[in-house]
Formats: structure tokens, sequence, C-alpha cells
């Protein structure tokens, strides 16, 4: 299974990585949401873990894009009330 983790706050996304790698996922991180959603329309996921704020775009933006043209699941990950 292959992830995209779109995370801006590097330890947290180098954490998912780590746990998810060690665990037999194939994992790709990227840090904004320009390359995130690049990233996510070019490749192919079978998750996208998606933050909600992001420097570029914001998550809500990503996966407007990514529904336009693909139906990967995505979790939204958020410290926002």
């Amino acid at each position: 299974m292959r992830i995209l983790v779109i995370e801006d706050e590097v330890r947290l996304a180098e954490y998912l990585r780590k746990g998810l790698s060690e665990n037999g996922y194939v994992v790709d991180v990227t840090h904004d949401g320009i390359d995130g959603r690049h990233m996510a329309l070019e490749g192919e996921y079978d998750l996208v873990l998606l933050d909600v704020m992001l420097p570029g775009i914001d998550g809500f933006g990503v996966l407007r894009d990514l529904r336009a043209q693909k139906q990967t699941p995505v979790l939204m990950l958020t410290a926002r009330d």
C-alpha cells in the first residue's frame, strides 16, 4: 500500500513516515500544499494523509482539486478547532 503524507510539521511527518514504513507501507512525504497537490494528482496512492493548515495551498484546496480528478481515500489531519 502506498501512502502520501502531506504535513508541514517536519517532525510529525517523519514520525508518521517511520511508523507507517515500519508496518510495511510505502510512504512519500511532502511539506506544502503545492507539492502535495502535484504528487497526489500525478502519483498512484492508496491513501493520502492530509493536514489542513499548509503553506501554499491549504488542505481543503488540495482535497477539492484531488476530488475533481480522483477518488483516492483521504484522511484529514488538523489541530484546528
